[in-house]
């Protein structure tokens, strides 16, 4: 009997030691950037008052990557902010003649609505090179020179016709007040959970977040992801049903309110730089002679690509261009496709199911915004999903149990050389305290790590965050910031990060988080170069 047991004892031993070892392996191949944090278990039923966390002190490294120079104190007037009418720049170092492969400068000076010079820096300027002619556009690239003076840098990408397009989109004073807002008040932008049971009806606020209320607490069993509702006045907590997008707190002061106003928001402003001609040149070639096909873990230079006839040509690898249907049904044969994230991902989805007449959408009977969705090609073989990433999410009514986070989501896929995983995780964040990114940030990457290293021939694409908001609520400002840390996070994985903010910023369209047909298409044109890159 003891030698039995004895025997017991050994292998249990064993299987934790192998256990441990395994455990080991995959933290060293995939080690995350920031340290997993522990959530204490929260009941359904809990009733407390929730003071505001503070952030993980293990963050304070990454926090330093989305630094941003502000005022030196709060302005305490409208006349003392930038003016985009009152700004301007020049070109420095002006030739005779400029060649494709070459770069063009230009300096920008920022002044108050007094005419007076700034003497810091921080405005959040957008600047392109672009030709309404060829449907061309390029971004440029500002540097910060902390003195209201900055330096733009464009690549002249194409012959013939440029012209510089610069834009204030928020001033440094602006700038200060969405920094401020959005880890001050977490509260700004709420939901509405809608409670039901036995014919009664209570509809309570909600969020990641609610301090100084008794409230419902809902931990998701799999990743620990922590919402909460105000609890109703007669019925349970565990009568929540349906999850509803809800408004707006007013947060901002009438100050506030003029430096965010739209007069002084997404304006270009006037320079003495005229439209120039751009020579062809034997070093034009050049610019993509040298890239390698998409793969995995390739960093996105800058600028990322430029446009051309409406088309994009990247600067991180060779692109190629889908055309017709038949080439993007011949890439996607076979593949089994999930994607998860919000409506700029669904725009994908809905262009491919547009575009394939074979694809054809399965009515799941859902709520159609927030998903799921199913287009499949039996006879090509071809599955593509797409779901909503999980809470915070301003959506239309829809059930709690078809809303899934992301991260249980990619636990259940198996993965394999047919699996493609598309995500994008950015918009709905923008407007939360930085920590809460950072803490949902880690969990996606350790589900995506895990993912990889069970299958590891799995395809893994992340669509960086798109320009086209310019809100206390939500901005370009806000976006950049999560973007940052979203290309930090995931550096040095095998997984693509496909860069669309250039994509997004410098076309003809009209600025707008949901972008026009011609910029979708290339996007989903370059997510197809990763799928098949030869």
């Amino acid at each position: 009997m003891q030698q039995r047991w004895l025997v017991i004892w050994c292998i249990v031993c064993l299987a934790g030691f192998h256990f441990r070892f395994l455990t080991r392996k995959t933290d060293e191949k995939y080690k995350p950037p920031f340290p997993k944090k522990q959530t204490p278990h929260m009941s359904i039923h809990q009733t407390t008052t929730v003071f505001p966390r503070t952030i993980n002190p293990n963050f304070k490294n990454v926090m330093k990557l989305i630094d941003w120079p502000g005022p030196p104190s709060s302005v305490t007037h409208f006349n003392f902010s930038t003016s985009p009418n009152k700004c301007n720049y020049d070109l420095l170092s002006p030739r005779e003649v400029y060649r494709v492969g070459e770069k063009l400068e230009v300096i920008i000076t920022a002044r108050d609505h007094n005419g007076q010079q700034k003497q810091y820096g921080g405005d959040f300027f957008r600047a392109k090179l672009h030709s309404p002619a060829f449907k061309a556009g390029v971004t440029g690239q500002v540097k910060d020179y902390n003195n209201g003076s900055y330096l733009v840098t464009f690549l002249l990408p194409w012959s013939g016709e440029a012209q510089v397009q610069i834009r204030l989109i928020q001033s440094s004073e602006a700038v200060d007040v969405l920094k401020r807002k959005r880890e001050s008040h977490p509260e700004k932008v709420y939901f509405y959970g809608y409670f039901q049971l036995n014919g009664t009806n209570e509809m309570t606020e909600c969020n990641m977040e609610i301090s100084g209320k008794d409230v419902c607490t809902y931990k998701d069993p799999m990743t620990g992801n922590i919402w909460q509702c105000v609890r109703p006045q007669t019925l349970p907590c565990d009568s929540r049903v349906y999850h509803i997008a809800g408004g707006y707190h007013k947060v901002t002061n009438k100050l506030e309110d003029s430096l965010l106003s739209g007069s002084v928001t997404n304006k270009i402003i006037s320079g003495s730089v005229p439209p120039i001609n751009v020579s062809s040149s034997s070093s034009s070639v050049g610019l993509t002679s040298n890239l390698s096909v998409c793969r995995p873990g390739q960093d996105s230079p800058q600028p990322s690509g430029f446009y051309y006839g409406d088309r994009w040509t990247s600067f991180t690898c060779l692109g190629h261009h889908f055309p017709e249907p038949a080439d993007a049904l011949a890439c996607l044969k076979g593949k089994d496709i999930y994607m998860v994230g919000d409506s700029t991902l669904r725009q994908w989805f809905e262009y491919l199911e547009r575009f394939i007449p074979s694809l054809k959408k399965i009515d799941l009977h859902v709520s159609y915004l927030p998903g799921p969705l199913l287009a499949v090609d039996a006879d090509a073989g071809l599955v593509i999903r797409y779901r909503s990433h999980g809470l915070p999410l301003k959506t239309s009514k829809t059930l709690v149990s078809n809303l899934h986070y992301e991260t249980a989501h990619l636990a259940g896929i198996g993965g394999g050389p047919h699996t493609i995983v598309v995500m994008t995780l950015c918009a709905h964040f923008a407007s939360f305290p930085v920590r809460f990114y950072l803490e949902r940030l880690e969990k996606v990457r350790r589900a995506v790590a895990s993912l990889l290293f069970r299958s590891p021939e799995t395809t893994v694409i992340i669509k960086s965050a798109n320009t086209g908001s310019e809100t206390v609520y939500i901005s370009d400002w806000l976006s950049l910031q999560l973007d940052i840390l979203l290309r930090a996070a995931f550096k040095g994985m095998a997984v693509t990060i496909l860069d669309v903010w250039d994509m997004t910023s410098c076309h003809y369209l009209p600025y707008n988080i949901h972008p026009g047909a011609p910029v979708i298409k290339n996007e989903v044109d370059l997510m197809l170069s990763y799928i098949c890159p030869k």
